[in-house]
């Protein structure tokens, strides 16, 4: 039922004065999901500046069973932070829960608020000669509490591995009011259940995460970035191979891409051009970091480029003589998703499968998607090195686009299906919400589902926490 004026206040008492949104062109920027794909109504918008504050909220809509939707920078790309459409739900944003609470350069480690923009912690580890390696297209307002709640990859799993391996610990709020803090920087714990892993992933369906230990690295002495354009994706896979065994750990991204996103992106993202003369039907961006020298990385990118040239992989290839070149390469990539709105409808897609078989599913996608839409146009990029691609696929020139948007789940049903054959994933990066619920429950095993639900009904038994994301509220 939608909440009473009465229970409105009492919520809005719990945070100080102008922290609690109530009309409605305030309200408006938190209901709408990133893509325009969810659309939800709420009365209320609770921005709790402490911890306390957000334990406070959460056990009075525990007592009042009142539905609440954990937000951070509102950029996820499934539907998991919008709330739903029939009035019931309270969002509690955590932009003011922003601080850098420590950072421990002998440690290696940085504590941030869950509402801490990831940018903002990049140049946190950055003032101390330290790097926090997640980046993403999002990171300038995108915060480390949506990060961790569905586990976000990003341009640099290859080398340091998605949120989970760059945790150490956890502080949330749980649904019942009460805090656990969980900020331990040991990466040496084996004392029972490991709790943090449960939170993160989670989507805000079991609590809400108010404070992170995350881990620091040194700072790459050596940096080398190169683009490539190959033939076909079996000659990005090949070259991939190579890369990896000339580079080991120092191979820190090899991110795939098709000749269609690198024209969108010269058409409509300012300031990018096309690194190579001629045309290419598939690019590779390869970025090499090493810890010893700038030569080693140079040695290693001239290894791979000379192996892939002598092999017949490489068709050409550039590689940035200056940070600003660096820069300009990452650009293109991570705008080749912005760059598909100026053409139309675009249906997403992000999946992952095993590293080897992605040549044979770009195949079979190709084939099944154009024969269900004729000339759709098949934005497909990603992170070549841990199997990651984002399938998107662009309208046809000159279609409709509400026509071809209505096909969404039809062509998620396509491509997922092949996913599947190939033993991958349906969602590699962006979770689970609202978009992929009622799929998830039948692609799981059964078993797999129960236990989720055992799992939320021991945390959440009021079922007040992100009600019908990742899985069909009760």
């Amino acid at each position: 039922m939608p909440l009473d004026l009465a229970l409105i206040d009492r919520f809005s008492a719990l945070v100080s004065p102008g922290h609690a949104l109530t009309a409605e062109g305030d309200i408006a920027p938190y209901l709408t999901e990133n893509r325009g794909l969810y659309h939800g109504h709420s009365p209320l918008v609770l921005k709790p500046g402490t911890v306390e504050e957000v334990s406070a909220i959460l056990a009075l809509a525990s007592e009042t069973k009142t539905p609440v939707v954990p937000q951070g920078g509102n950029t996820g790309l499934v539907g998991g932070q919008t709330p739903r459409t029939n009035g019931s739900d309270i969002v509690i944003s955590l932009e003011r829960l922003n601080r850098i609470r420590s950072v421990d350069p002998v440690a290696n480690v940085l504590v941030a608020d869950g509402g801490a923009i990831l940018a903002d912690v990049q140049q946190a580890a950055d003032k101390v000669d330290r790097l926090f390696p997640l980046s993403l297209g999002s990171e300038g307002s995108c915060r480390i509490g949506g990060n961790l709640s569905t586990n976000a990859g990003g341009t640099a799993v290859l080398a340091y591995g998605n949120m989970r391996q760059l945790c150490l610990g956890l502080e949330v709020v749980l649904p019942t009011g009460e805090i656990w803090n969980g900020l331990r920087s040991l990466k040496k714990d084996n004392t029972g259940y490991d709790l943090r892993d449960l939170f993160i992933g989670a989507e805000g369906t079991l609590g809400i995460i108010t404070g992170a230990v995350l881990k620091l690295f040194p700072k790459p002495a050596g940096h080398e970035v190169g683009f490539a354009g190959l033939a076909s994706t079996e000659a990005a896979l090949a070259l991939y191979e190579r890369a990896a065994t000339i580079c080991g750990t120092a191979l820190t991204g090899f991110e795939l891409m098709p000749r269609l996103g690198v024209e969108f992106t010269t058409r409509h993202i300012p300031g990018v051009r096309d690194p190579l003369e001629s045309a290419h039907p598939w690019y590779v961006l390869i970025d090499i970091s090493t810890n010893d020298s700038a030569d080693s990385a140079a040695r290693m990118m001239a290894a791979v480029l000379e192996e892939g040239y002598e092999s017949g992989l490489i068709e050409d290839a550039a590689v940035a003589s200056s940070e600003a070149q660096k820069t300009a390469l990452w650009h293109m990539r991570e705008s080749m998703s912005p760059a598909q709105k100026p053409e139309g409808g675009s249906i997403k897609h992000d999946v992952s499968v095993p590293v080897s078989r992605i040549p044979a599913f770009m195949a079979e996608a190709e084939k099944a998607v154009t024969a269900a839409i004729p000339g759709v146009r098949i934005c497909a990029f990603g992170h070549l090195g841990d199997g990651n691609i984002h399938y998107n696929l662009s309208q046809p020139v000159g279609a409709d686009k509400q026509a071809f948007l209505d096909r969404w789940h039809e062509m998620n049903g396509i491509v997922h299906g092949i996913v599947r054959a190939h033993g991958g994933s349906i969602s590699a990066e962006h979770g689970i919400g609202q978009l992929k619920r009622d799929e998830l429950a039948t692609i799981r095993q059964p078993i797999e589902i129960d236990l989720m639900r055992r799992i939320k009904q021991a945390f959440d038994p009021a079922g007040i926490m992100n009600p019908d994301k990742v899985l069909k509220a009760w």
